[in-house]
């Protein structure tokens, strides 16, 4: 069957956007000539930005780490300077974790997660931590870690590496939710250079609104972490009379308003097993125990929390729905600050073995 002549030009016209559409990725660039940063570091210096990348090179065989840094009115602006004096392109979307160093949380750090979330160079499941030290010197015992004991930097925050459920895990975006947000707001991990470690873990930061405003525990920061969910399996807790290790926990919360007032009942419930006894102590005595110090340290957190109104542990969601909209804005001052609170726990020994039950 012989084509005519409008037919052929039909086919060749499609055969020439089949072509076009098919072209690849002709502006791809190639990852030998792409450099990506697993950490970024940033300072506000005066009216400008403090932007440190930590990079790992490979070279003959083995990984090295690279700290390069540049200083400009924004983030990306910063970035762009670095990867223009840089051999290779700089690629952020492989990067893991943000650190921002603590006097600059304490101003303030929204127009930087504004911008990680409105670029997306950065992805916005990336942690943040705060550091407690200066930024440049921070990095650069980062550097000396990873090349003299070949430690890592994102371990220290990975599940099935290193964490531990005292230390926070917020990313990019729940620190964006929590700057638009009426009732929730966020911890986050505060860290330092460690001598033997790659960081000491000192506590936990508490951002309102985008701000740091207050400093937890790590005693504290697992409450925070069994509040939200996360698992606090393997904390050990050393009592008068036991020493016992948490293998899991669940809470159940119920926020009711009486009177204008918010009302919040919290239940605990908390599996562990005894680990070490000293004496002859009853199963009661150590559940007694146990109750005792974790309603004491929640109590005190509440305390610290409502002074400084920040609701990190999102209370004011289990109120959303018997607040007007137009009130829910006052969350933290009008209702939050002044919230009864109500702590019960339960406690499931798994091995009770030869205790007394008296």
């Amino acid at each position: 069957m012989k084509l005519s002549n409008k037919n052929v030009i039909y086919l060749i016209c499609s055969l020439l956007t089949m072509v076009l559409i098919l072209s690849g990725c002709w502006d791809n660039k190639d990852i030998n000539h792409r450099l990506l940063p697993v950490s970024i570091g940033v300072k506000k210096v005066d009216d400008q930005y403090l932007v440190i990348l930590n990079i790992p090179v490979p070279i003959d065989g083995s990984m090295e780490t690279k700290i390069v840094s540049a200083k400009a009115e924004t983030v990306s602006k910063a970035v762009d300077t670095i990867s223009r004096n840089m051999e290779s392109d700089v690629d952020l979307l492989h990067v893991k974790l943000i650190f921002i160093e603590k006097e600059t949380a304490e101003d303030g750090i929204n127009d930087i997660i504004a911008g990680f979330m409105r670029s997306r160079d950065v992805s916005p499941k990336a942690l943040v931590a705060i550091c407690d030290e200066d930024l440049q010197e921070f990095f650069n015992n980062i550097k000396i870690n990873a090349e003299k004991k070949g430690l890592s930097t994102y371990n220290y925050f990975e599940k099935n590496a290193g964490w531990n459920p005292d230390i926070a895990l917020t990313r990019v975006w729940e620190v964006f939710r929590g700057i638009h947000s009426y009732t929730h707001d966020v911890a986050i991990p505060l860290i330092r250079s460690g001598k033997d470690t790659t960081m000491d873990q000192i506590g936990s930061a508490i951002l309102k609104r985008g701000k740091m405003v207050e400093q937890i525990s790590s005693n504290e920061t697992l409450l925070y972490n069994v509040f939200k969910g996360e698992s606090g399996n393997g904390k050990m807790e050393v009592m008068e009379h036991a020493t016992v290790m948490l293998l899991g926990s669940k809470t159940d919360n119920i926020g009711r308003l009486v009177n204008n007032d918010a009302h919040m009942e919290s239940l605990i419930k908390m599996r562990v097993v005894i680990l070490e006894t000293k004496g002859e102590p009853s199963l009661n005595l150590i559940k007694e125990e146990i109750n005792t110090l974790i309603s004491e340290r929640y109590n005190k957190l509440f305390t610290k929390l409502q002074e400084n109104e920040a609701d990190v542990f999102g209370m004011g969601q289990f109120f959303r729905n018997q607040i007007p909209r137009d009130e829910l804005k006052n969350w933290r001052s009008d209702y939050f600050k002044n919230m009864k609170i109500n702590i019960n726990v339960k406690i499931d020994i798994q091995n009770e073995g030869y205790l007394k039950t008296t």
